[in-house]
C-alpha cells in the first residue's frame, strides 16, 4: 500500500553515529546492530545495506519472523542473532541457515537439539542467563539442567554465546542493580566454565550501558538507538559529555519524515476548524492540510499540540488529527504552495523537530515513536 509520506534515511549521519560508537569500544568489540521493530522504525531493507557498506556485519532481531526478513536483504558474511521469540515451525529453517538465537528456556534447548539431530547439523546458540531482570533468561535451576543437556549433546549444539540483559542500565537510580547483575553474570560464565562450557561471545551491554558502563562492553554490544542517533535518556548524554570538554552532542538524528502540501485555505475569524469543537478561529486564518493523520503514524495527541515545518518555519497543528488529514496554521508564512515539503520530523532550514521533540509532544518515547513508524511508508537511502 503506497504511502502519502515520505523517510529519509541520512547515510552521513549512519556513518557519524557508527564511527561514534566505534570510538567508545575497544576495537576488537562486536557492534551488533539491533535491528528490531524494522531497524526502530529506519527500515531493515534501507538499513542492514547501509550498515554493512559501513562494516557492520553483525545483527540482532527479536523474533524469527524478523530474521526471514533480514536474511533477504543481508549479505553472506553477516551474522544473524536472534534475541527473543522463535515459532517452532521456524527452527528446521533458523538451523539449516546457521542463524544464531539466544535459549533463555530448558524446551528452546530441548527442540533445538532434536532439530538440529534430524538435520545432522549444529544449532548455533547464545545462552541467555536470568541475572535479575526476571523477563528472559535461565534461573540457577534451569541453567544446571540446560548445562547438563548441552554437554550430552555438544555435537549439536555450538555455544556461540553467553548474554544477559541490565534492567535499567540508562539510570543512575538503578546503579547497585546493574553492579549486581554484573556481579551474578560473571558468576554463571565461571560456572559454565567449570562445566566445560566457554562461549566465544561474552555479551550484556546495550547502548545505555556501553556509554555508562565501559566495563560491561566485553566481547559485544548490543546498539540500537545510538546507531540511529539517540541517546537512551538525556541522563545517558549528559553523563558521557560531563566526562568531556566538548559538551556537544556527538550524534546526527538519521530519519526525516516528509509530506507535502495538499491544499490551502482560508478561513474566516470565528469559525471552528475540523472536528468538534476543539478549535476556533481568533482571527482570520490560512490554513494547509497535509495528507498525513493517524493511520500514517502521526498521532492524534498532536492534535492542536503538534507543529510542522513548512518554507523553513514552525507550522502549528491546529484542530483534531485526523485518520488521514492533519490541518496546520500558515496564517503568518508566507508563500505556502500546495506540492510543497512538509517536515513532520527533521531539519528543514534552520529549524528542527527532533524525535525527542516529538516523542514530548506525543507524550511517549522515542523508542516507541520510531517503532510505530508504518511499514508501508516509502524509506529511502540519501
Amino acid at each position: 500500500m503506497a504511502s502519502t509520506s515520505h523517510i529519509e534515511i541520512i547515510n552521513n549521519a549512519l556513518k557519524n553515529n557508527v564511527d561514534f560508537i566505534k570510538s567508545i569500544l575497544d576495537k576488537e568489540t562486536i557492534i551488533s546492530a539491533v535491528i528490531k521493530g524494522n531497524a526502530y522504525g529506519h527500515g531493515v531493507l534501507v538499513v542492514v545495506p547501509a550498515l554493512e557498506a559501513l562494516g557492520i556485519n553483525h545483527f540482532s532481531v527479536y523474533s524469527s519472523p524478523e530474521a526471514r526478513e533480514v536474511l533477504n536483504v543481508k549479505n553472506k558474511n553477516s551474522t544473524i542473532m536472534i534475541m527473543g521469540f522463535i515459532f517452532k515451525k521456524d527452527f528446521d529453517w533458523i538451523i539449516d541457515n546457521k542463524i544464531e538465537f539466544f535459549v533463555s528456556d530448558l524446551e528452546i534447548l530441548n527442540i533445538a537439539v532434536k532439530v538440529a539431530k534430524s538435520l545432522n547439523k549444529k544449532a548455533i546458540i547464545h545462552l541467555d542467563i536470568e541475572t535479575g531482570m526476571h523477563r528472559t533468561g535461565l534461573s540457577i535451576k534451569y541453567l544446571k539442567k540446560v548445562i547438563d543437556v548441552i554437554n550430552k549433546n555438544k555435537k549439536h549444539l555450538i555455544i556461540k554465546g553467553v548474554t544477559s540483559h541490565f534492567a535499567g542500565a540508562e539510570s543512575i537510580a538503578n546503579h547497585t542493580k546493574v553492579k549486581k547483575q554484573f556481579t551474578v553474570f560473571k558468576k554463571r560464565i565461571k560456572m559454565l566454565k567449570e562445566n566445560g562450557i566457554n562461549p566465544k561471545i561474552k555479551h550484556i551491554a546495550s547502548s545505555a550501558a556501553a556509554i555508562n558502563y565501559p566495563e560491561t562492553q566485553l566481547d559485544l554490544i548490543r546498539t540500537g538507538i545510538l546507531i540511529y542517533g539517540y541517546w537512551p535518556t538525556r541522563e545517558t548524554f549528559i553523563k558521557y559529555v560531563a566526562r568531556r570538554k566538548d559538551k556537544s552532542n556527538p550524534l546526527d538524528r538519521t530519519l526525516r519524515w516528509k509530506s507535502q502540501v495538499m491544499l490551502i485555505k482560508d478561513v474566516l475569524e470565528g469559525e471552528f476548524i475540523g472536528y468538534g469543537l476543539s478549535f476556533q478561529a481568533q482571527r482570520k486564518m490560512k490554513i494547509m492540510i497535509i495528507p498525513v493523520g493517524y493511520s500514517d503514524g502521526y498521532s492524534r495527541s498532536l492534535s492542536n499540540n503538534g507543529h510542522v515545518i513548512v518554507n523553513g518555519q514552525n507550522s502549528p497543528v491546529i484542530g483534531n488529527v485526523n485518520m488521514n488529514m492533519t490541518i496546520c496554521d500558515i496564517t503568518d508564512i508566507s508563500n505556502v504552495n500546495i506540492g510543497d515539503d512538509v517536515i513532520l520530523i527533521g531539519k528543514q532550514g534552520n529549524n528542527e523537530i527532533s524525535f525527542t521533540s516529538f516523542a514530548e509532544m506525543n507524550n511517549s518515547l522515542n523508542y516507541e515513536i520510531l517503532a510505530r513508524l508504518p511499514e508501508n511508508i516509502e524509506r529511502t537511502i540519501i
